[in-house]
């Protein structure tokens, strides 16, 4: 039976340090205490820790570069995370390294390595959705922060949009522009973001004592999906006065074929879409209301947390960010409490 090799995880887990902490123990550096050195040191006498000479390598001292490595083949969502990350390394003079996996798990796995000899001082991994994805943490001698597609490990650290709360933003607006009659459409329902979505709409309408019209229509993220929902509602529901789609993508396709059965956006039927995909949101007739998961926020808000994971202070779990409603014309004129911020037409209390 052969016995497993310990590691630098092993090692610090011991020690009851962390990672970082341990490699800088373990390589001589000045920036660790007596005290913490020698438990470093006992743990690895005391697990035969033998480190490669890759690791060593590695582990010799920052380099102040980073790699970004994304799955988002499209790059509607990777693009401003990554910008945001980016904005936040050129804050602290770091290189940049970006890989793009394409949603295969080898050659991540192949990036993972070259990023790794190219002794980047941690990672960013990047989701091509929100649903979970495995963790690749594990054994790697950096940090690393997920963000966008959260890590299925616990431990890991991981950043989100808060689409649940998205939703209910969304569904709030509409509530309080007097609309009362609101169906729900969106995307694929094996999509975490579609279910999140839903129930933030379920909660909202619950607080408010009103009814959802008819089931969520879960179907794709695209504007035929929106158009095929819309004549769906229309003909089985022709009494609605507001819908929130999953996407600003079903939002125009919506708004499309309601414009086609002579129903007017937002006179009679007010839309709100999710994304703020601005080629769409903003070229859309009318200009189109929407949910911003704010996504270089979240990309600069990784990046930051990823520094203080290289330093050791670490902040395991998954964070949620939140969302904010941008208003444009496919929803009525708020109330007289709200105002508007010219700068991006966003209604704040």
């Amino acid at each position: 039976m052969t016995t497993r090799r310990a590691t630098i995880t092993d090692v610090a887990a011991l020690a009851g340090v962390s990672i970082a902490t341990a490699s800088k123990a373990l390589n001589g550096r000045v920036d660790v205490r007596a005290a913490t050195r020698q438990l470093v040191l006992n743990a690895a006498a005391q697990l035969s820790f033998q480190p490669n000479a890759l690791a060593q390598d590695l582990l010799s001292g920052q380099t102040r570069t980073v790699g970004l490595l994304t799955s988002d083949m499209v790059g509607r969502f990777g693009i401003p995370v990554l910008l945001g990350a980016e904005n936040a390394f050129g804050t602290g003079e770091m290189a940049v390294l970006l890989c793009d996996a394409r949603g295969d798990a080898i050659r991540e796995q192949h990036y993972v390595r070259t990023l790794l000899s190219r002794r980047v001082d941690g990672l960013i991994v990047v989701g091509e959705s929100t649903n979970p994805r495995p963790s690749i943490t594990k054994d790697l001698p950096v940090p690393v922060v997920y963000a966008y597609g959260p890590s299925e490990d616990p431990e890991d650290v991981s950043f989100v949009p808060d689409d649940m709360g998205g939703a209910h933003l969304a569904v709030s607006h509409l509530i309080a522009t007097g609309r009362s009659r609101i169906a729900h459409v969106t995307g694929p329902s094996d999509y975490k973001a579609a279910t999140d979505r839903a129930e933030g709409v379920r909660q909202a309408l619950a607080e408010a004592g009103l009814p959802q019209v008819g089931e969520t229509l879960f179907g794709s993220w695209s504007q035929r999906w929106g158009r095929l929902a819309a004549e769906m509602l229309l003909m089985a529901e022709p009494k609605i006065d507001a819908v929130f789609c999953g996407s600003d993508q079903a939002a125009a396709g919506f708004i499309e074929a309601a414009r086609e059965r002579g129903r007017r956006v937002p006179d009679d039927i007010a839309v709100v879409g999710y994304d703020n995909w601005e080629v769409l949101s903003e070229q859309t007739r009318p200009t189109l209301t929407t949910i911003d998961p704010d996504l270089e926020h979240l990309g600069h808000t990784a990046a930051q947390h990823l520094f203080a994971a290289i330093e050791g202070r670490a902040t395991p779990g998954i964070h949620s960010l939140p969302c904010r409603l941008v208003i444009r014309d496919s929803t009525a004129t708020p109330p007289r409490n709200l105002r508007e911020n010219p700068a991006d037409r966003q209604w704040v209390p």
